[in-house]
């Protein structure tokens, strides 16, 4: 049997007596605030489901929160199919009343008495309510976000529909290794709009494109990432974005977002293969350090290539002849793919604004970037 320390009980019978509270009396305290409305409303946002549901998804800028984490969600969710909704009902509470009890003597300890949390679970049901009647009882200004996370997901999915359409895009185009990467994170570097997609998708969107030690965001809160980055663009300035696939790694580029890119106007660049070589021995240094791991990927691209011509890459990678490797890989790979996806792809790339990359490093980069925003104000 658990034995409470004297704070931690004195903190147990507070959490239990609010707990008692009638559901009329908590939902007077309590408003439900529509997801239309929450924006700089609250100074923190509290999500009270587990740890897994919200590595999943989740509202930017929220806190972890969980009155049940997963091994406890689990536990009730079985009792509730297997035993009976009255037990579930009766040992989730009492999980619940402990874990906002330790909320309350740790993450919301120093919370002034001004604090205005807002709260939500899955659906805006007993989680949220339990933990934004108990807040209210202490005192603070709570909301609970109506309809949860349910609710949020769903004003995503709307949302992803219409923002693109009023925006205006920029694609920015080119070969691999042309620097169309660092050219975005130059022009977000002079405060220009952009939507860096392999940024929001943690992968630089090809075969070798996986980043190390960061796995990809579910599909979920790659579209969360992409609507938060929409919805603060300003519509009379132009979004630059680097052309993709419908892919980017594992994750999809949501249809309206893709089909607004595929119509935009485009921006080449243009740099010399030694340039673009050099920009991927630097890109891709982790492939320089583990041959073998860069062999592993190549394998897959035998159906394409054929055994012999992989047996060859392995074997200037496992030498270390990366200038020679590199060139093949873009005059024998990287080059073809590029005219067939991106040339029946973008429509408007045969009138693209042309722009020569001499070199890749932060000041080059920097005058492209100048070069194409005087081109934007010039019209």
């Amino acid at each position: 049997m658990q034995v409470l320390a004297p704070h931690q009980a004195s903190t147990c019978r507070f959490v239990i007596n609010c707990a008692t509270t009638t559901r009329a009396t908590i939902m007077s305290v309590v408003k439900d605030i529509p997801i239309t409305e929450i924006s700089g409303k609250f100074d923190s946002i509290l999500d009270v489901r587990s740890p897994a549901e919200f590595a999943d998804d989740h509202i930017p800028g929220a806190i972890n929160v969980p009155v049940l984490n997963n091994k406890e969600r689990a536990h009730i969710g079985t009792i509730h199919s297997q035993v009976s909704v009255f037990e579930a009902q009766r040992q989730g509470a009492a999980l619940i009343a402990r874990n906002i009890a330790r909320h309350l003597e740790s993450t919301f300890k120093d919370k002034p008495r001004g604090w205005r949390p807002l709260v939500y679970c899955w659906r805006g049901g007993q989680r949220s309510g339990a933990m934004a009647g108990i807040l209210s009882q202490v005192g603070w200004k709570c909301g609970k976000l109506q309809g949860g996370y349910k609710a949020y997901r769903r004003h995503v999915i709307d949302s992803l529909v219409g923002l693109p359409e009023t925006h205006d895009f920029r694609v920015i185009c080119g070969a691999t290794g042309s620097g169309k990467s660092r050219l975005i994170h130059a022009l977000a570097a002079r405060g220009a709009q952009v939507l860096d997609l392999e940024l929001l998708a943690q992968h630089r969107g090809s075969l070798l494109g996986n980043l190390q030690d960061e796995p990809q965001p579910s599909q979920k809160m790659f579209e969360t990432r992409l609507w938060d980055a929409l919805r603060d663009f300003k519509p009379d300035h132009p979004v630059f974005v680097e052309a993709e696939s419908r892919k980017v790694g594992v994750l999809n580029i949501p249809d309206e977002i893709l089909n607004r890119m595929r119509t935009a106007a485009c921006i080449a660049l243009e740099a010399p293969l030694q340039a673009r070589v050099d920009l991927l021995l630097e890109d891709y240094a982790h492939f320089v350090r583990n041959p073998s791991l860069l062999s592993e990927r190549l394998r897959l691209l035998t159906e394409l290539h054929g055994r012999k011509v992989i047996d060859e890459w392995c074997d200037l990678a496992r030498q270390g002849q990366w200038q020679t490797l590199v060139e093949a890989l873009l005059i024998e790979h990287y080059d073809p793919a590029y005219r067939r996806s991106t040339a029946s792809s973008y429509f408007r790339l045969e009138s693209a604004l042309v722009l020569p990359v001499q070199g890749h490093d932060t000041v080059s980069m920097g005058l492209v970037a100048d070069r194409l925003l005087e081109k934007e104000k010039q019209g």
